[in-house]
């Protein structure tokens, strides 16, 4: 059995070197996240190259998620590096602040005092301290502590509930991508976008950089979440980035917020990451916990195409190894959870002639013992459309095109191969090479049924129109 949900590791100081990427690859990452929050532009660079020369050595293609940093609203620095705060201590959140102590501290983002007023609780370093705004004065915003605990420079300050207005792309997030379109990012994460409009615009300075990667939303924000329709209808994938977005609307709404993203990330066709604390305590440990092997295989179960590791492999003890707990997680999983043939199929009409071949495939999964798809693909909406089944037969998107390859290294159950083709070949040979190639990879064997979808004539984008019933080792073919 092949994994169908897909792992995103983060590369980072733990895991930037060929020999740990090497490691990576062998044990079942599919595409790497390179973290702008981090690093230089020229060190990103540096390693998309090494990502791709290993990929190429171990026969694989590994897509890149390029993730900007976005507008993190941070505390600023400290005289003396911290501060610990108790319940009751009056605190100043004061914009002018060069250096707090333990009576203020300076803000990254002076906007924050037309954000908040009276009654409002801020939340910093991840919602460990807690303040309630008690009045708004000047540049200053006087704060009673709720909860107390250690403060340190440059910790992020979220408000309870939403309602920060700092646009989604800073002066850093433009440069950045920039850099993402140079080193042919794969997909590009936006952070922190609150609307469909911080997407498209995200989509314009990348295409206008030169970028042909897919644009992934980071669901971090309250607003994000009352928007998710809009933003999903503009964006080929999201991601529910459970850390900010787990401040912002509390811890126990994250589960259920999860799900109804993925959920409906699947009727608009769109792709999921399921991201944030799936596998913590590997930062220090060799194995997970028990309650993070649920966490992983509740998204997985939820239908999530893939789950993403961040501290876990950037800059953990054990990166190799959270990448193997997480795979054999996901396997053991899909090993046993149920195909779902009732939900497959969309609801609402088909208007393209590629979309209407992939559903009828899906159909015929579901009535026929169907041992593999040979999906020809030159974009990949194909074997996206595919993959949206609950299905358990794998799908081969086969495209001389290394760009597609590398986007469904994203798609559950979908997998690249290097297929060449030209206008000019014979759909009867070029099905037939593909059989070959399914069972040159021990996929199928003599006598089991593969379906076929291709374009004819072969080769143009969006052409496919063709759905072909074939069994292993026959000469002809039903369509």
């Amino acid at each position: 059995m092949i994994r169908r949900t897909k792992i995103v590791a983060t590369l980072g100081p733990a895991s930037s070197d060929a020999s740990v990427i090497d490691r990576l690859i062998e044990a079942g990452v599919d595409v790497v996240r390179l973290n702008f929050s981090h690093g230089s532009a020229e060190n990103h660079v540096r390693v998309a190259d090494l990502v791709r020369e290993r990929a190429r050595a171990h026969g694989r293609a590994i897509g890149i998620l390029a993730d900007l940093q976005g507008p993190k609203i941070r505390i600023g620095r400290f005289a003396g590096g911290k501060i610990h705060l108790n319940e009751g201590d009056s605190f100043i959140l004061d914009i002018h602040c060069r250096e707090g102590d333990q009576t203020r501290v300076g803000v990254t983002y002076p906007e924050l005092v037309n954000d908040v007023e009276r009654g409002a609780t801020l939340l910093l370093n991840d919602g460990m301290i807690v303040l309630w705004v008690e009045k708004v004065e000047g540049q200053e915003i006087h704060t009673r502590v709720v909860q107390g605990g250690e403060l340190s420079n440059s910790k992020g300050i979220n408000r309870a509930g939403g309602g920060l207005t700092a646009p989604a792309l800073t002066d850093k997030d433009r440069a950045d991508i920039v850099t993402a379109a140079s080193l042919e990012a794969d997909y590009l994460a936006v952070s922190f976008p609150r609307c469909a409009a911080d997407m498209e615009e995200a989509r314009r300075l990348f295409r206008e950089a030169g970028g042909h990667g897919a644009l992934v939303a980071k669901i971090e924000r309250a607003e994000a979440v009352e928007a998710i329709e809009d933003i999903l209808a503009v964006s080929e994938a999201v991601m529910v980035a459970r850390g900010d977005l787990g401040v912002e609307i509390g811890d126990a709404a994250v589960p259920p917020v999860q799900k109804r993203i993925i959920a409906m990330a699947h009727r608009y066709n769109r792709l999921t990451i399921t991201a944030t604390q799936m596998m913590e305590s590997m930062i220090h440990q060799p194995i997970p916990t028990r309650a993070e092997v649920s966490d992983v295989a509740n998204a997985v179960l939820d239908g999530t195409d893939a789950v993403m590791l961040s501290a876990e492999t950037a800059s953990g003890h054990y990166p190799v190894e959270a990448v193997a707990a997480m795979a054999r997680t996901c396997l053991e999983v899909e090993r046993e959870m149920p195909c779902s043939p009732g939900v497959t199929l969309p609801a609402r009409s088909l208007d393209r002639v590629d979309e209407t071949i992939a559903a009828a495939a899906i159909l015929a999964t579901q009535r026929a013992p169907i041992a593999a798809i040979a999906a020809f693909t030159e974009s990949g909406s194909t074997a996206l459309w595919l993959s949206r089944a609950h299905s358990q037969v794998p799908i081969y998107a086969l495209t001389p095109q290394v760009h597609t390859r590398r986007r469904v290294t994203l798609f559950r159950g979908v997998y690249p191969v290097n297929f060449p083709q030209s206008r000019h070949d014979d759909p009867t040979q070029v099905m037939r090479a593909a059989e070959d190639e399914l069972r040159r990879r021990g996929v199928v064997r003599d006598g089991d049924l593969i379906l076929i979808t291709i374009g004819e004539p072969i080769g143009a984008p969006g052409g496919t129109n063709t759905l072909k019933l074939v069994r292993v080792g026959e000469a002809t073919t039903r369509g």
